[in-house]
């Protein structure tokens, strides 16, 4: 039996180097096929997941001598940390190794969103000249406005910055004196967020008080014209009251990576369907081949500093 599992796709050195050093079952695909992975765990001393593998009472008992979890990303809400402490199970979230990569991705389709022009490439291809319809704005001298300001959002507010964006930032939990305040402006209000950003960054991970955070009313209140772009978690925004929102012309644009349900199935897909401006990627903003390496080496060395011990 293996004493590593690993479920989801991981950078394949990090595979190699785990398994020159312990048994390793590594199988892309097993999220997918839960009596295998329930065979697969009945040994496991550790399991190394990605966002869809749900670690949670039934997976963790059919894995009685787990020790540790490895987790290829920073979101933990497909983890019961509770649960896991009470089994003896260390977990490790990959924190900071995909934060540029999140960060690229949100000042990258906010250029995109603003400018308007990068979606007429069908037409020009069939013979017509929509330049009318394509003249957007530079995003130079717009307000950046970032839910959260944890290490995503800060290295967003430098690229941001770096592009003549002024940003601002609503995080409760961050304290007034922190020295990131010197650089961001601080926001008291998720409201006052809302009406002043041109381009809205969601940056906070899915509790009960963040679920549904950006819904109808909040969406009521955002700036028109305003672009969301969504890397979080699909929960956090109403899908629904966005499609309203767009349809309306009250939002001008979103990026969304992240859904309620992933994967998207068509039925949900549809919904989006003849909604101009928006771009639908699928959970990939932080993935890119440079982040894959860093964060599959770094929980690779976690994994095997706790397991302690080769083959």
């Amino acid at each position: 039996m293996p004493d590593i599992v690993i479920t989801e796709f991981m950078d394949q050195s990090a595979v190699d180097d785990l398994s020159a050093r312990f048994d390793v079952l590594y199988s892309p695909d097993l999220v997918d096929q839960p009596e295998e992975l329930e065979e697969a765990l009945a040994g496991a001393r550790a399991i190394i997941v990605r966002n869809r593998t749900q670690v949670r009472h039934e997976l963790l008992d059919q894995a009685p001598n787990l020790q540790v979890v490895g987790r290829l990303g920073v979101g933990l809400d497909n983890i019961n940390l509770k649960v896991c402490e009470q089994r003896g199970a260390t977990v490790y979230p990959a924190t900071g190794a995909n934060d540029i990569a999140v960060a690229e991705y949100v000042v990258g389709t906010a250029m995109i969103l603003a400018r308007r022009a990068y979606g007429a490439s069908t037409q020009v291809i069939n013979g017509i000249w929509p330049r009318q319809n394509c003249v957007g704005r530079e995003i130079h001298g717009q307000v950046m406005g970032l839910i959260g300001c944890g290490s995503i959002a800060r290295e967003t507010a430098k690229r941001a910055q770096a592009l003549g964006m002024s940003v601002i930032a609503y995080d409760p939990f961050v304290k007034p004196d922190d020295k990131v305040w010197s650089v961001i402006g601080r926001i008291d209000s998720l409201d006052e967020l809302l009406g002043s950003a041109d381009v809205i960054s969601l940056h906070v991970p899915l509790t009960d008080s963040t679920r549904n955070l950006i819904d109808s009313d909040a969406l009521s209140k955002v700036k028109e014209g305003a672009i969301l772009i969504n890397t979080a978690r699909g929960d956090i925004v109403d899908e629904a009251a966005l499609i309203e929102a767009m349809k309306s012309g009250r939002v001008g644009g979103a990026s969304i990576d992240v859904f309620a349900n992933e994967p998207v199935d068509e039925e949900t897909g549809q919904r989006f369907a003849d909604i101009h401006n928006l771009i639908l990627t699928p959970h990939i903003a932080g993935v890119t081949e440079q982040s894959n390496v860093r964060v599959s080496s770094m929980i690779a060395e976690v994994v095997a500093k706790h397991l302690g011990e080769a083959k």
